[in-house]
């Protein structure tokens, strides 16, 4: 396996966080790697951005490795990432942050610190007939009580500043930082025509609002916010909207973006899980992970993630790594090509 810089050739059956518009709007250089055999064949390919901050020159991964073969087993995933890890030290990159959390890898290069993690994920190319019955039933009730009491799901782009304050403010409800508007706005922008915002509306006040990013591939819940007393039912009504929506642009999948594995009883991240589980979908498992390519600057590094929020989500969800920091074991290959189906398909990509 030799890894090489090759030419961005996206296409909408692929993840839109591969497409170059994206990646030059989120990094400060962006490109994409590919993993060719001995005998020249592109196997598999890994879109990134390199973002510099202060004097961190950071590697940020914004989907998870992209077979293009159904012959890249795990093995030679991680002989990919290894060989990728030195490209980015040549390179003069301090660091691999933690990805993106739609970036849900199979597998993690030695020496990376790893946590298990998830994304909640609905099939739709089932018939809309079949995702309404795969939800849960007071989820149901609560939609259609949201809509026959005047509800509306309408496309938010004109209402960006409410939409960013809304987001802005959920986050700072679990103390999250989040980006100023003219980032919001240039972010959005990058998505182009891949992008939309819903938004529900209810007595012309926005309760609730998400910024979709989609392809054919899948549409993701990026951001998402909520007035903390919004009406109820009104952020149900905007998600079973959006499925019908991008079921009827022919996306393959809805990605709810991001979840923690086993999260702990009685907490928000629980919550979350079960919410998106009653919308009928499914827990995709994995890892994400960090990599030190320069140990001086790493721990610089995590040290300022620690003062600023207490770390990363690496750090929060290591510990339940098993065998921590150790790479995938032979179980944990099986487990995660189980949980997945073995169905990952390969990317006609």
């Amino acid at each position: 396996m030799h890894v090489k810089p090759i030419p961005i050739q996206w296409h909408p059956g692929m993840s839109i966080f591969a497409c170059e518009a994206f990646l030059k709007a989120v990094g400060n250089e962006y490109g994409w790697l590919g993993g060719v055999s001995d005998s020249g064949e592109l196997l598999c390919i890994l879109p990134y951005t390199l973002i510099h901050k202060i004097f961190f020159k950071m590697v940020r991964f914004r989907t998870e490795t992209i077979a293009v073969t159904e012959k890249l087993e795990i093995p030679e995933e991680k002989k990919f990432l290894e060989e990728a890890m030195e490209y980015f030290r040549i390179l003069g990159a301090d660091l691999i942050i933690p990805a993106s959390n739609n970036a849900i890898f199979r597998t993690y290069p030695d020496g990376a610190e790893a946590a298990p993690y998830g994304s909640y994920i609905i099939d739709l190319t089932k018939t809309e007939d079949m995702l309404w019955k795969n939800i849960d039933r007071i989820t149901r009730q609560n939609i259609k009580t949201a809509q026959k009491n005047g509800v509306q799901i309408v496309t938010g782009f004109d209402r960006l500043n409410d939409v960013h304050r809304h987001v802005r403010d959920t986050f700072r409800r679990s103390k999250l930082p989040f980006m100023n508007l003219d980032s919001f706005e240039r972010y959005v922008k990058g998505l182009g025509s891949n992008g939309i915002i819903l938004a529900a509306i209810y007595k012309d006040l926005v309760q609730s609002c998400v910024v979709f990013a989609y392809s054919e591939y899948c549409v993701y819940a990026i951001y998402a916010g909520n007035l903390p007393d919004q009406y109820p039912g009104a952020n149900k009504l905007l998600y079973w909207e959006a499925m019908r929506l991008f079921r009827s642009m022919g996306v393959r999948q809805y990605d709810f973006m991001g979840a923690r594995i086993d999260p702990e009883k009685g907490s928000k991240q629980e919550a979350l899980a079960q919410f998106k589980k009653r919308f009928g979908a499914e827990l995709k498992r994995g890892f994400i992970w960090k990599y030190p390519l320069h140990p001086l600057r790493y721990r610089l590094y995590a040290l300022a993630a620690r003062l600023r929020s207490g770390g990363d989500i690496v750090d929060a969800e290591r510990h339940k790594l098993v065998p921590p920091r150790d790479g995938i074991s032979p179980s944990e290959a099986k487990s995660v090509r189980e949980a997945n189906g073995a169905e990952d398909p390969p990317c006609r990509d």
